[in-house]
């Protein structure tokens, strides 16, 4: 394509190092959507005849379904899907064909066949998050009533419902929800018609090709449309919090699980055995999804690496942009495949979180707030309670253990009642402020949370319609 400057045929070494096939030909068919929108702009500026559009525009929809179908195998010596679809659209149509890419570069071109792509990748990503948050949003209101150990440090803290630990997670999978939709906006602005990074000197209609694409803005600086990248970081920003927060809650579940916990129970489909020790249990997909985070967090630092002191405007370097992406765009739809069955399977041993309050000094601050109703200062409430819970130490003894007498002698402010608190099903009901970890709170959330997701589905359904039809 560009034999008319150089005098000698590109070296075989170098056609092989610079291609992109293996990464953009799984974008052949926003590509051909791209170049249909395209056409229809030239032949409504007067750039192509009517005729001549239409003969391009029935071509361009059988090689999408040729490619589609798998007859089409793409050419390497022609570098990337761009060029594949033109040449053979030139083979099929002749001449017409070569009229394509008027006021058109691969700049351009690239960069909304890539957008239209991710546009559809987020959106195919967002249905499978819906359901993990719908997963989430069920566990919180089946398990608003079993109460386990809260954790600070991985030591035994609180009570808390655990509808309140799922709740937890639920917020923060939320804010990866939020940061999806601002990634999908990103990547919402049509560059078509930038060029290379100039623009063009035919009158071409920018307008045309985004409305027929469905971008609702169009890139506003041709140097910058060619040039940025950020809707691809904001996408692995996304990715890497959503890793990261798949990763914690896998943490969460893998320790719960063990042993030495064993309040959780995980389903016999998504663990493995040993091949050499018949009692073991597994959490390998809870692991592997651990282990995926570091592919995801890998993404970002990629793309920022790659632009990271790249001058105005496009550089070859960003055609390695895509590399991560993909892959993190894989790697988030196989994560999102299995962690909502896992998770809507997972049960609560009651009386296995129970067995973990034996020695009751999950209850000490209890007995400090009790103090503080009855008018003690905090900070002496504490010292309390601190010596209180060395005398049990000290005397083996369990904080829930203690008779009125020794809590007269211990604490003389406590009064008859502060026996009696020192449950696990009082403690966490009576932790019903706002947010807090009460079975009634979690209730709550899980409502307000509903209401959540709701909304965010309704802001994913619009852009979802705006999304063009594809020929294949």
């Amino acid at each position: 394509m560009w034999k008319g400057r150089f005098t000698q045929d590109m070296n075989e070494a170098v056609g092989r190092f610079t291609q992109s096939l293996d990464l953009d030909w799984r974008t052949v068919q926003e590509d051909i959507r791209g170049s249909a929108a395209h056409v229809r702009m030239l032949a409504s500026v007067g750039l192509l005849s009517k005729d001549d559009a239409d003969e391009i525009e029935l071509a361009l929809a059988q090689i999408a379904r040729d490619a589609a179908s798998g007859t089409i195998e793409p050419d390497v010596r022609l570098e990337d899907v761009h060029m594949n679809v033109e040449s053979l659209l030139t083979e099929r149509i002749g001449d017409v064909g070569a009229k394509l890419h008027a006021g058109r570069s691969r700049n351009d071109q690239s960069g909304t066949t890539v957008r239209l792509a991710l546009r559809r990748e987020i959106l195919t990503i967002w249905d499978m998050m819906r359901k993990l948050l719908d997963t989430l949003l069920r566990k919180a209101l089946e398990h608003a009533d079993a109460i386990v150990p809260g954790y600070t440090h991985l030591q035994q803290a609180q009570p808390v419902s655990m509808g309140h630990f799922w709740m937890a997670h639920f917020e923060a999978f939320l804010r990866d929800a939020r940061r999806l939709l601002l990634a999908y906006e990103g990547a919402d602005e049509c560059p078509l018609g930038c060029g290379a990074l100039a623009g063009s000197t035919l009158p071409l209609d920018r307008g045309f090709a985004a409305r027929d694409l469905g971008f609702s803005k169009i890139c506003q600086n041709s140097m910058d449309a060619v040039a940025s990248r950020d809707h691809i970081i904001g996408f692995h920003y996304f990715a890497a919090m959503f890793g990261v927060h798949a990763s914690r809650i896998s943490e969460d579940l893998i320790i719960y699980f063990t042993s030495e916990f064993g309040w959780v129970k995980l389903p016999d489909a998504f663990c493995t055995g040993s091949s050499m020790m018949p009692q073991k249990k597994n959490p390998d997909v809870l692991e592997i999804l651990r282990g995926k985070t570091g592919q995801l967090i890998g993404g970002l630092v990629d793309a920022l690496t790659i632009m990271k002191g790249t001058p105005l405007s496009f550089n070859r370097d960003f055609q390695e942009d895509k590399r991560s992406l993909w892959r993190s765009c894989d790697a988030l739809k196989g994560m999102l495949e299995v962690m909502p069955p896992l998770l809507s399977e997972v049960e609560v041993d009651a009386a296995a979180a129970r067995r973990g309050f034996a020695d009751g000094f999950i209850f000490a601050t209890d007995v400090a707030e009790h103090l503080v109703k009855r008018g003690v200062p905090f900070r002496k409430s504490h010292e309390i309670t601190g010596n209180a819970v060395r005398w049990c130490l000290e005397n083996k003894r369990a904080l829930t253990s203690l008779t009125k007498d020794e809590w007269r002698k211990l604490a003389p402010d406590a009064g008859d009642e502060l026996p009696s608190l020192l449950a696990p099903e009082i403690s966490a009901a009576r932790r019903d402020t706002l947010g807090g970890a009460s079975p009634r709170q979690a209730r709550i959330q899980a409502e307000r949370g509903r209401k959540k997701l709701d909304g965010l589905s309704l802001e994913f359904d619009e852009y979802g319609k705006s999304y063009p039809e594809l020929f294949a």
